[in-house]
């Protein structure tokens, strides 16, 4: 804290600046306290036994530091803090071995509102628990509705209302957009909204070629590429570096300074027309044509693996009325 000791005012993200130099290094200190609290307040209680959702329930910072206004749950919440510690230690799984192999949601779904007897009967549960401000429950029980049939509009109307009160209550400014944002699409469904692409191409140019081609293998459609095996030798002619391309087993490796005899097929070209091409600016067929790549070997099987890389679509799973 040698830095900590001559500041004046400290600027942290999604919060208000801290002014003077006592305030400041008190602030930082109970900061630490009360991130080392969290941490080993999981750690203590998983090591009890308790599940995810038990720790996210059980902590409660100490009171010296929760009544400190910058530890209050503006921005996170320790239920959510305290979750996140644990999924960093020990991952999902909490022992439990009923939890191991769960049913997918919409699957489950069903076959709880069949086993409560129906929609009408878990509408009528929720209600009763709606009106007690049982929210949580509510919300709880018309989620299975919802996923179990999408249209049913009684059910996300009155979810939508219960979760609309958790985020009255919320404190957190996350929790409470996430629980009145859940509200709104319940009652309207979802707007498809523009998502920013994210990999700009001056961030895709900026990559290094073993980073970039990490970029592609999460790119890479594992059931497209099933039982295909392509070995491309790749020549960069403006940063003169040399990689095998292989796909196989439904996997993109590569390997730096490194070409086969035997290639599927040898490529020479530049980094920025690969960038190009993957981004769907240029059509490889039209490259090859202009000489703009140089291609030798079987040209349909570099097709293919372009024709393997994913365009992402994040709307594939959202249950809409």
């Amino acid at each position: 804290m040698k830095w900590g000791d001559d500041a004046e005012v400290l600027y942290a993200p999604h919060h208000w600046p801290v002014w003077e130099n006592d305030v400041v290094k008190t602030y930082l200190e109970n900061q630490s306290l009360a991130y080392k609290y969290i941490n080993d307040q999981t750690l203590r209680l998983a090591n009890h036994g308790y599940t995810i959702t038990e720790v996210g329930e059980a902590i409660k910072l100490p009171k010296e530091l929760a009544e400190q206004w910058y530890l209050r749950s503006y921005y996170g919440t320790l239920n959510h803090n305290a979750k996140a510690t644990y999924v960093k230690n020990f991952g999902w799984y909490d022992g439990n071995p009923a939890l191991l192999h769960r049913l997918p949601q919409v699957e489950a779904s069903q076959r709880y509102v069949k086993a409560m007897g129906g929609a009408d009967a878990v509408i009528k549960s929720a209600r009763e628990a709606y009106e007690t401000g049982d929210y949580r429950w509510a919300v709880e029980l018309l989620n299975h509705v919802v996923f179990a049939d999408p249209k049913n509009q009684e059910a996300r109307d009155l979810e939508a209302d219960a979760m609309e009160q958790m985020g009255y209550q919320a404190e957190a400014g996350t929790w409470r957009n996430w629980f009145l944002t859940g509200a709104q699409e319940l009652r309207q469904g979802v707007k498809r909204m523009p998502i920013p692409n994210m990999t700009s191409p001056a961030l895709v140019d900026a990559m290094p070629l073993d980073m970039y081609f990490d970029f592609l293998s999460i790119r890479l459609n594992a059931d497209k590429a099933q039982g295909k095996k392509y070995d491309f030798n790749l020549s960069f002619t403006d940063t003169k570096e040399k990689y095998l391309l292989r796909i196989k087993s439904s996997v993109l490796d590569y390997y730096q300074n490194k070409n086969v005899s035997d290639a599927t097929a040898s490529i020479t070209l530049s980094r920025a027309m690969l960038n190009k091409i993957v981004a769907g600016k240029i059509k490889a067929a039209d490259a090859i044509s202009s000489g703009d790549i140089e291609l030798n070997g079987d040209k349909d099987a570099f097709m293919s693996f372009l024709a393997m890389l994913d365009t992402f679509d994040p709307w594939y799973n959202l249950i809409e009325p």
